[in-house]
Parts: structure tokens; C-alpha cells; sequence
């Protein structure tokens, strides 16, 4: 199963780029290890991996994938679990990244993951105003 959120803005006139780097240092300072690709050929994509020994051993290559997409009037935040793309400003092709982005996870893993997708979806929403 594939989960993925997505929240859809309308006349609210930001600057995705901006928001794009608000929603990374919300997350570092929340303690994730982030990267940003912010010339991706489908918007901004974001990965957030929250560190720790035990994480490192049990899912080394999961990670929250954020995805802007549109333009300053009418864009999209897509949020969900996918695999962590090592060097993501490099992976900027489209098939690599969409193909990657969104992984199957387990059940009690998936109630954990949507809990804590729920939370950073929230602030976003905040963030966007």
C-alpha cells in the first residue's frame, strides 16, 4: 500500500521556494537530517530522515518525501514515506524521482508514519497560512 497525502493551496501567493526552505528548517530543528531539491523537473522535493542509531539499522533508507508542486497561486503538498535518494539535488530526473518517492510500509510502521505525517502536515499548513 502507497501512502500518500496530499493538500491543495488556492490563492495564497507564496513563494515555493521560500516555503520549500521554511519547511526544512522547521524539520532540522525539529532534529531531521533534510535535503532539498529545489530544480527537480516536478517541483520542489524535500527528504527528511530523522537520525538515530536504532533507525540506522532497522530502515536506513526510508524517509518523509515532501513534494511542492505548482505554482505561487495554486500549488500542491504531496507527503508521504518514500526511500532516501542519496544526493537528491543530483537525482533530478522526473521517472527517478517519482518512481522512488512514495514506498509500501507495514501496518504498525504505517500508523506510527501517519501520525507523525499528520503532525508535519499541520505545521506546513501553518506555515502556508
Amino acid at each position: 500500500m502507497v501512502a500518500e497525502k496530499v493538500v491543495q493551496f488556492q490563492n495564497k501567493n507564496k513563494d515555493l521556494g521560500q516555503l520549500g526552505q521554511q519547511i526544512v528548517q522547521m524539520l532540522q530543528g525539529d532534529g531531521y537530517k533534510t535535503q532539498i531539491n529545489t530544480s527537480a523537473p516536478v517541483g520542489i522535493v524535500i527528504q527528511a530522515q530523522k537520525a538515530g542509531i536504532l533507525r540506522d539499522l532497522i530502515t536506513a533508507d526510508r524517509a518523509f518525501t515532501i513534494m511542492i508542486t505548482g505554482d505561487p497561486n495554486n500549488f500542491a503538498i504531496h507527503i508521504g514515506i518514500g526511500k532516501w535518494i542519496q544526493n537528491i539535488a543530483v537525482a533530478a530526473s522526473e521517472a527517478i524521482l517519482l518512481s522512488l518517492l512514495f514506498l509500501a510500509v507495514d501496518i504498525p510502521e504505517m500508523l506510527w508514519t501517519r501520525h507523525v505525517e499528520n503532525e508535519i502536515l499541520k505545521r506546513i499548513v501553518q506555515l502556508v497560512g
